[in-house]
């Protein structure tokens, strides 16, 4: 991934738009039934046997409240038509991230799974941002380009488009499968990344989007939402403990399917590994530091779930963005919370497993 100075500005733009009004977050966990890539119906009670392989499971999502994060203030999208003013051509765009966040190492992972380095040029932030107010001082200029009269702190990642000098999108997913549109434009993925050869495809499987986006949520309700929660300082300790189950059974989930096949949909890496894998690489290095160090052993007891996360980070699209460093001085900067005996147990030797920079 190359990594690039900030651009300046080549003129001034002929016109500012307005940030777009806040988008909502995310939507609470429901109660219904959604479709996951694994091959069993999972009950909310513990099941013993992993599933067997020739159909798709289903699975009641743990309920759990999301983390609070900004909506995003730019939410534009590359298309394919070019009448939508953003549309897929090679060199145009650049991506403006920092790995230790978690939206910026997701999309750091899809750019590399996509083979994107000479079509997306990357400009890698430092991990703790250098603004009061959480935003990145480099990304000031875009951001004062793009909306008029803009005070709110320029955050990370960000979608930029060369040609007028303005942001398309601070919206990580958005970001995401619109990488895969410029994958599109002729630059083949990386090597484990899908069978089709090409982009979308690859990451984003035909038929697999809803599967995609239930490993979202588990990650986000199941995983993210409810490691907080039970680490969180201040909280009771029956909200403690239900959290930590709602952990614990959506790891158990994914342990079960892992068992019997190497990715989360069949045997091809897609945006649902990209996913997890993030969210495993949080839970251990940011998650852990606010649990006691029983419940960290209990979420270690997950052999394929925590295999899986160590054969990824040896994929050279994986490893080689994992800034250990990064990650740990951006939580203690921006953490509030109280270190618990769970910091002294650690689940993955993350660099020993890491592939090496090329």
């Amino acid at each position: 991934m190359q990594r690039d100075q900030a651009p300046g500005l080549s003129r001034p733009p002929p016109a500012r738009t307005h940030p777009a009004a806040p988008l909502g977050t995310a939507r609470p966990a429901r109660a219904d039934q959604v479709r996951l890539p694994f091959r069993r119906r999972i009950r909310r009670a513990p099941v013993r046997r992993a599933p067997p392989p020739g159909r798709v499971m289903s699975v009641t999502p743990p309920v759990a409240r999301l983390s609070v994060r900004p909506a995003p203030v730019f939410r534009g999208r590359i298309g394919r038509d070019a009448r939508s003013g953003h549309y897929a051509v090679p060199r145009r765009y650049r991506l403006h991230l920092s790995p230790a966040d978690p939206d910026g190492l997701r999309i750091a992972v899809t750019h590399s799974l996509l083979g994107l380095d000479r079509a997306c040029p990357v400009t890698v932030l430092p991990a703790v941002p250098d603004c009061p107010d959480g935003g990145h001082g480099a990304l000031r200029p875009l951001y004062d380009a793009s909306a008029h009269h803009y005070t709110g702190p320029a955050v990370a990642p960000v979608l930029s488009d060369d040609w007028s000098g303005r942001i398309v999108s601070t919206h990580g997913p958005d970001i995401a499968r619109d990488l895969a549109e410029l994958s599109e434009t002729g630059v083949p993925p990386a090597d484990g990344c899908g069978k089709s050869g090409g982009g979308r495809a690859a990451l984003y499987p035909c038929g697999a989007e809803s599967e995609i986006e239930a490993v979202e949520r588990m990650c986000a309700q199941g995983i993210e939402a409810a490691a907080q929660r039970a680490g969180a300082a201040g909280t009771g300790t029956a909200e403690r403990a239900a959290a930590l189950d709602t952990l614990l059974h959506t790891l158990g989930v994914l342990d079960q399917g892992l068992c019997v096949q190497p990715f989360l949909i069949d045997d091809q890496i897609t945006a649902a590994d990209v996913e997890l894998w993030v969210a495993l690489v949080q839970l251990d290095t940011v998650h852990r530091h606010h649990l006691d160090a029983e419940a960290v052993h209990r979420i270690a007891g997950h052999p394929a779930l925590w295999a899986y996360a160590r054969r990824l980070a040896g994929h050279p699209a994986f490893g080689v963005h994992l800034d250990l460093d990064g990650i740990a001085r951006r939580h203690h900067a921006r953490c509030q919370g109280l270190e618990a005996a769970g910091s002294a147990v650690q689940i993955l030797d993350w660099a020993a497993h890491t592939a090496p920079v090329q």
